[in-house]
């Protein structure tokens, strides 16, 4: 009875202290609040560079987004990013009736928000010409407003040429977009070959929101282009990913940095230091998918071995585990062990394998280092 009494006693006097807080008529429901926090991402160093989580290309109520530039900054925060790009189309305005046009706006209203809240904003652009060519993101340009090119194709070298002038890394977007309407337009054109040839294109959206671009994986790796996964959001990221699920991120190009600011994201993106990830796989050249997954996948020595009674066969017993926030999902190509693994983030799994066996070699489904090819990762066995 006493207990009993306790408890009643505790709930009536923290509802005269609500009372008491609300005696103005007004009592605040923030059991309802979202609460305001950070969604940590974890992915460890590889190499001694730390790994940046980006999206470099998005649009904002400036162009034809949906959302003001402070919301942007707002969900990178929430959701893990270290760097974010405004990305607006300069030769595509459908909210200049409502909102003054000025092709700068949307990164200066955003970027004394993104400095309190550590995000490195990316000055950039999009070179919006007509599909063929295409569209082309421009990053680290000084003034966006002195880039604009009038929309006929006889410009588009001209539109190239100004952000290239203000030293920009160029890279081309979404190639296969309009690949069910326009005949012709996913392929490697005689105009995307010569900026190449010049040196003023210097990396291939592969992914694009929830599009896997096959061939733009191939042609960036024939050519040692820069493989760049963005989400390309309108909207709000929420309204199209299940971000409150999860495992599930948005679209995003990590970035391999010498340390957290532009400069160092400039000089992984010069020399290719990326791999996309979107949903469960990670897109990228051979050597960086496999740094990254050597940074992650961890194996212990042999806890355990079991003898088969009939066979006398000895079997050993191993723990993988994944060190980060990233999936992997491995297929057994050589070796007599464990068929499948699914690492899951942040998780353990039991490998069994004969005794006798150094290696085991999978392929990672859930990697693409060409549009036809997986990883193939070694486990050692201790």
């Amino acid at each position: 009875m006493k207990i009993k009494l306790t408890i009643l006693s505790a709930f009536l006097l923290s509802v005269s202290g609500l009372q008491a807080q609300t005696d103005n008529g007004v009592m605040r429901l923030e059991e309802f609040a979202y609460p305001v926090k950070r969604n940590n991402l974890n992915i460890p160093n590889v190499n001694g560079f730390q790994v940046l989580k980006c999206d470099f290309h998005m649009h904002t109520v400036f162009t034809d987004g949906h959302v003001w530039p402070n919301v942007r900054v707002q969900e990178a925060w929430r959701e893990g990013l270290d760097a974010i790009s405004f990305t607006e189309h300069m030769e595509y305005n459908p909210h200049k009736d409502d909102v003054k046009v000025d092709h700068n706006r949307s990164h200066d209203l955003a970027v004394n928000l993104a400095k309190e809240n550590n995000i490195v904003l990316v000055k950039g652009t999009e070179v919006t010409r007509q599909t063929p060519p295409g569209h082309f993101n421009a990053l680290f340009i000084e003034d966006a407003n002195t880039l604009v090119s009038d929309n006929d194709p006889k410009m588009d070298q001209e539109a190239i040429d100004r952000v290239y002038q203000q030293k920009a890394f160029i890279f081309w977007n979404h190639p296969g977009w309009q690949v069910n309407k326009i005949p012709g337009s996913y392929e490697w054109i005689d105009f995307v070959e010569k900026q190449y040839k010049d040196k003023k294109l210097h990396g291939i959206e592969v992914v694009n929101g929830l599009g896997f671009h096959k061939k733009a994986l191939d042609w960036a790796l024939d050519r040692n282009l820069t493989i760049i996964g963005n989400t390309d959001i309108h909207n709000l990221i929420a309204n199209s990913y299940d971000i409150e699920r999860e495992g599930v991120h948005r679209t995003m190009t990590l970035v391999m940095a010498k340390d957290r600011s532009a400069a160092g994201i400039r000089e992984a993106l010069d020399v290719g230091r990326t791999v996309a990830w979107s949903s469960n796989y990670l897109f990228g050249k051979e050597e960086n998918v496999r740094d990254l997954m050597n940074a992650c996948v961890s194996v212990s020595p042999a806890y355990f071995e079991k003898t088969n009674a009939k066979t006398k066969e000895v079997t050993k017993y191993y723990e993988v585990k994944n060190n980060s926030d990233l999936y992997f999902e491995l297929e057994l190509k050589t070796g007599k062990g464990t068929k499948k693994l699914v690492l899951y983030p942040e998780s353990t799994q039991i490998l069994t394998a004969d005794a006798g066996q150094s290696v085991l070699s999978y392929d990672v489904v859930s990697t693409y280092i060409r549009s036809d090819k997986h990883l193939t990762f070694d486990i050692n066995l201790k």
